[in-house]
C-alpha cells in the first residue's frame, strides 16, 4: 500500500509529552499542569523552567538553588565574545549571531557537548540572554555588560542590553512573556530539537538546530511587523480606515489568526492583562489605547470580510505591544522568543533522550526510474 502523504507532517502525532497542551478549538494552553493564564502572571521563568525540566514546581530552596546555579552559567567567554562582536561588525542579524554564538557558546566551559545532558540545558537555558544582549550592545558600539548573579533571569537579560536595572513593571511585564511562550506543542523548532537529540547527538546542537528553525519568518518573525503596523495604525488616529484600507487591498493584518488556535489565542489574553499592567503604571497609555480600539474594530472587520475564517488575535500581537513597552528591540524580538523558548526546546530533548527511538519519516518518490548511464561526452 502506498505511503499516505501528510505535507507538514499536520495531524501526525510523533511523540508524548507532558510539557504542554494544545486545545485549539476551545483555545487552551496547559504548560506542565498548568493553564497558561495561571503560570504565565505568576510564576518567576526559573519556575517554569524547573517545571518542565521536573515535572513538578519547585520548593523555596529547591527555586533559590535553581537560580543560582543557572545565574553561575550565564557568562561567556572571550572567544564567543569575538564572535558576537565579528556579527555585529559585519551586520549580521540577530537571530544569525544568536545561532552562531549557541554553537560556540561552551568555548573555555565545562558544560558544552561531554557535559551530563542536565547540565547541557542549564547552560543553553542560562547562556542565550547574554548572547544576544552582548551582541546588541556591539552592534551599538558599546561594551557588553557583564550579567548580574543577583537578577532573576528576564531582569538580568534587561539589565544586560541597557546596563541599567529594570523597573519592577518591566521585568514582570518581560517575565510574563517568558513564561507564556516558554512551550507550545510540537512546533517547527522543537521539532527540530527531537530530531537532533533523536540520533543522540547533544543538546547544544539540539538548540542550535532549533534556532535555525526558529529563524524563518514562518515560525517566529511576525511581532517585529505587528508593532510597525500598529505604530503605523496609531499616527494615522484612523484604525477603522487603516484595516478597511488594507482589507479592500488584500493585505494581511498581522498579529491574527493562527495555525493551531480556531478561537482567540490564549497567550493572547495572557499577554493583553501584562501589557495593560505595564502601560497602566509605566508606559504610553495613549498608544495602549490605540492598540485596544485597533484590535477590536480589526476582528469585527475581518470577520464581516472573511466570515468562513476565524482570524481572532494571536500571540504576536500583545507580544509586539509589550515587548516595545518594556524596551525590548524590534530588532530583538524574534532572539527574545528563543530566550524564553530554549526552556521547552531543552525539556523536550531530555524528554526525547528518556525513550529515545531515531525520527525517520518517509518520503514518496516521484522522480524518473530506468535511466542508464553514459560518458559525459556521449551525452
Amino acid at each position: 500500500m502506498e505511503d499516505q502523504i501528510s505535507r507538514g507532517l499536520e495531524g501526525v502525532a510523533v511523540a508524548e509529552t507532558r510539557l504542554s497542551y494544545i486545545d485549539g478549538d476551545a483555545g487552551e494552553l496547559v504548560i506542565g499542569g498548568f493553564p497558561v493564564e495561571e503560570l504565565a502572571p505568576n510564576a518567576a521563568y526559573e519556575e517554569s523552567v524547573f517545571l518542565l525540566l521536573h515535572d513538578r514546581l519547585p520548593d523555596a530552596e529547591e527555586l533559590d538553588a535553581f537560580r543560582a546555579d543557572l545565574a553561575a552559567r550565564r557568562g561567556v567567554g572571550g572567544e564567543v565574545q569575538q564572535v558576537l562582536r565579528q556579527a555585529a561588525a559585519e551586520d549580521e542579524p540577530a537571530m544569525d549571531a544568536l545561532r552562531m554564538g549557541v554553537a560556540a557558546a561552551n568555548l573555555g566551559h565545562d558544560d558544552g557537548g561531554d557535559a551530563d545532558p542536565e547540565t547541557q540545558a542549564r547552560r543553553a537555558i542560562a547562556v542565550l540572554p547574554t548572547i544576544v544582549a552582548t551582541y546588541w550592545r556591539y552592534r551599538q558600539g558599546k561594551d557588553p555588560v557583564e550579567p548580574r548573579e543577583d537578577l532573576r533571569h528576564a531582569a538580568n537579560y534587561l539589565y544586560m542590553l541597557t546596563g541599567e536595572e529594570p523597573g519592577d513593571a518591566a521585568a514582570r511585564g518581560l517575565e510574563t512573556y517568558l513564561n507564556s511562550v516558554v512551550d507550545h506543542g510540537l512546533n517547527a523548532s522543537t521539532f527540530s530539537a527531537r530530531v537532533v537529540v533523536s540520533t543522540e547527538s547533544d543538546l547544544v546542537s539540539a538548540a542550535t538546530a532549533a534556532v535555525g528553525t526558529l529563524k524563518g519568518p514562518l515560525h517566529g518573525g511576525a511581532p517585529g511587523p505587528a508593532l510597525e503596523m500598529l505604530r503605523e495604525v496609531h499616527a494615522s488616529d484612523d484604525p477603522e480606515g487603516y484595516v478597511r484600507e488594507k482589507l479592500d487591498a488584500g493585505e494581511r493584518l498581522m498579529g491574527f489568526g493562527h495555525r493551531v488556535y480556531r478561537t482567540r489565542d490564549p497567550r493572547a489574553a495572557v499577554l493583553e492583562a501584562a501589557a495593560e499592567r505595564f502601560y497602566g503604571a509605566d508606559g504610553d497609555t495613549e498608544f495602549f489605547g490605540t492598540v485596544r480600539s485597533f484590535e477590536d474594530i480589526a476582528v469585527d472587520l475581518l470577520a464581516e470580510h472573511k466570515p468562513d475564517r476565524t482570524l481572532e488575535t494571536n500571540v504576536e500581537f500583545y507580544t509586539a505591544v509589550l515587548l516595545d513597552g518594556v524596551d525590548v528591540p524590534r530588532e530583538l524580538f524574534t532572539t527574545t522568543f528563543a530566550i524564553s523558548r530554549v526552556g521547552g526546546w531543552m525539556a523536550h530533548a531530555l524528554e526525547q533522550r528518556e525513550d529515545n527511538r531515531l525520527i525517520r519519516p518517509v518520503s514518496r518518490y516521484v522522480g524518473d526510474t530506468g535511466r542508464s548511464w553514459t560518458p559525459a561526452a556521449e551525452r
